[in-house]
């Protein structure tokens, strides 16, 4: 494991683990859900914000960055931490799925990918060498290695050609990495939804030899109930004294689904995308503040959360500022889905380490089956 970083597991309940990695810029506790900073910035929030609901570790997208303000700039400027103002760990996605979901004009070879940029048309190649050269640039702490995610539905060949070539991604991106204390890599595995291509790629990842395994290629429309099911067996094929990470997951129940077959790490731009879009998660499910019954609504949108969306403001409020298009309506949302989303990280961690997972499990589905408050 490279130097100045490690993963400790504190307790177990079932296949479920708490527990913390070391970094050398301060621990992060598992299960962790990991805010999507972009662009450089997690969107409507201030970076303390951000670590005032409970995040331990931020994201950041290589694609992004690397089109602007450009990977080289803001080494220059000190790096990624400094130049975001966040002093805590970052982890850098490698770019394969934005190139893959956003780019135009692309083609795949074994070199690499070939892509026009969705902002201005430039030309662009990432490769292995090319990803791990700007997540170097970038200063992240945990760097994903480079990988092809295909979209599902795809022909079992398809899926399997695809993780093949991730494989040997994988190794190139091992080399190129090279040895870098305090900074950490991790390899993904692919396969689809077939357990047999999953189990090759645990192995050739397992061969290469990785700080951090991830589960990629999940979320990508093939619904919870397959996703689950390959969650299943997939994270028992990684390395026990690992951290795993489920990559762009997801829905609260998504989460704890995960939490409970071992899953450490997950990311999603799902609590501050929603935020902006007058969507609020709470214990009692998803309210769409927009709607009409919130108008005259004096109540917070959550009686137990301690954000100051519901310490400070009303359904009424929040309703208002979200109709007539106020900036505070997308940062108090943000910041109450974000609160909302570290709570019950929170939960999880407790509950795990007090061997009383699945009473927690039982009521966090119980609690959202009820729905929300009736109406005034």
């Amino acid at each position: 494991m490279a130097q100045g970083f490690g993963f400790t597991v504190h307790a177990t309940d079932g296949k479920a683990r708490t527990g913390v990695i070391q970094t050398t810029r301060g621990e992060i506790r598992t299960p962790a859900f990991m805010p999507v900073g972009t662009a450089a910035t997690v969107k409507a929030m201030m970076p303390d914000s951000v670590r005032a609901t409970g995040a331990d570790i931020l994201l950041g997208n290589t694609y992004h960055l690397m089109l602007r303000p450009t990977a080289e700039r803001i080494a220059r400027l000190g790096g990624l931490h400094k130049f975001m103002n966040w002093d805590r760990p970052i982890l850098t996605d490698s770019g394969g799925f934005q190139v893959m979901s956003l780019a135009s004009l692309r083609k795949l070879t074994e070199e690499g990918v070939r892509f026009s940029s969705h902002i201005d048309g430039s030309k662009h190649m990432l490769t292995p060498e090319r990803s791990m050269e700007i997540q170097k640039l970038l200063g992240s702490d945990i760097v994903m290695c480079f990988d092809e995610c295909p979209a599902l539905p795809a022909t079992e060949e398809e899926v399997a050609k695809s993780m093949r070539l991730s494989m040997r991604w994988a190794q190139r991106s091992r080399d190129a990495f090279g040895d870098r204390p305090g900074h950490a890599l991790f390899g993904i595995m692919q396969g689809g939804v077939t357990r047999d291509l999953r189990e090759e790629s645990a192995e050739a990842l397992k061969s290469i030899g990785f700080d951090g395994y991830a589960v990629g290629g999940l979320a990508v429309g093939e619904g919870q109930e397959a996703m689950f099911s390959v969650l299943d067996y997939a994270p028992g094929f990684l390395p026990e004294d690992r951290p795993r990470y489920l990559m762009g997951v997801g829905k609260p129940d998504d989460i704890v689904g995960a939490v409970e077959r071992g899953i450490d790490m997950m990311d999603c731009v799902l609590p501050s995308r929603s935020g902006r879009t007058g969507q609020a998660w709470t214990r009692r499910g998803q309210i769409n503040i927009k709607n009409a019954r919130h108008q005259d609504d004096p109540r917070p949108l959550d009686e137990d959360c301690t954000c100051p969306a519901c310490r400070n403001y009303s359904r009424a409020y929040l309703h208002h500022v979200n109709r007539a298009q106020e900036i505070i309506a997308s940062m108090l949302l943000t910041w109450h889905n974000l609160h909302y989303y570290q709570e019950l990280m929170q939960g999880l961690r407790d509950a795990i380490a007090g061997g009383r997972l699945a009473g927690f499990v039982a009521d966090f589905h119980a609690k959202r089956a009820e729905g929300d408050i009736d109406p005034l």
